[in-house]
């Protein structure tokens, strides 16, 4: 019986703490992209941080149970990290799209792998790590959107209605030469 449910190191308040707040911090990223109408939003978000989370308990709880065992066995948990990376990163991937010459998704695959990387952090027991990510992954997002849009909304005052730059608003050209 003790091989088909080997048994737990990490305290069953341990495990839902660290589950929730792998969720939370995903729903918090994923809250921002799913309000710009992203492709990749809450549920998205949740599911890649739970999920690195599950898979950094998991890697925990192995090399606790190897360390258990009479017979030794190499245990690297930087693998983890390396297939978790992997396969957000081609989660990520799918979210980005050319399109009329235009690249999009790249933020919302970026939001992706940075939860799954606050999931890793808090399934590993980082929550320091996790909180000041989670801080500059919102930030990034949220305040830098408007930052951004502020300096479009800078250039775009120099173009005309068809999205043209005049002759005058380009530096350093004057017209009819």
């Amino acid at each position: 019986m003790n091989d088909l449910f080997p048994p737990i190191h990490l305290a069953y308040s341990v495990l839902i703490a660290r589950f929730c707040g792998a969720a939370i911090a995903g729903a918090m990223i994923g809250y921002e992209r799913q309000a710009r109408n992203k492709t990749a939003g809450l549920r998205t978000h949740i599911l890649v941080a739970l999920s690195a989370c599950v898979f950094a308990i998991l890697a925990l709880e192995i090399i606790a149970l190897a360390e258990s065992r009479a017979d030794p066995v190499r245990i690297d948990p930087l693998r983890v990290i390396e297939a978790v990376t992997a396969g957000v990163g081609f989660l990520a991937a799918g979210t980005i799209v050319m399109a009329r010459g235009r690249i999009t998704g790249v933020t919302t695959g970026a939001g992706m792998w940075l939860s799954g990387a606050i999931g890793l952090c808090i399934g590993f027991g980082y929550w320091p790590i996790a909180g000041l990510a989670m801080l500059a992954g919102l930030v990034t997002l949220a305040v830098l959107y408007h930052v951004e849009r502020f300096g479009q909304m800078r250039r775009s005052g120099s173009a005309t209605s068809s999205g043209q730059e005049t002759p005058e608003a380009r530096p350093g050209r004057r017209s009819g030469l």
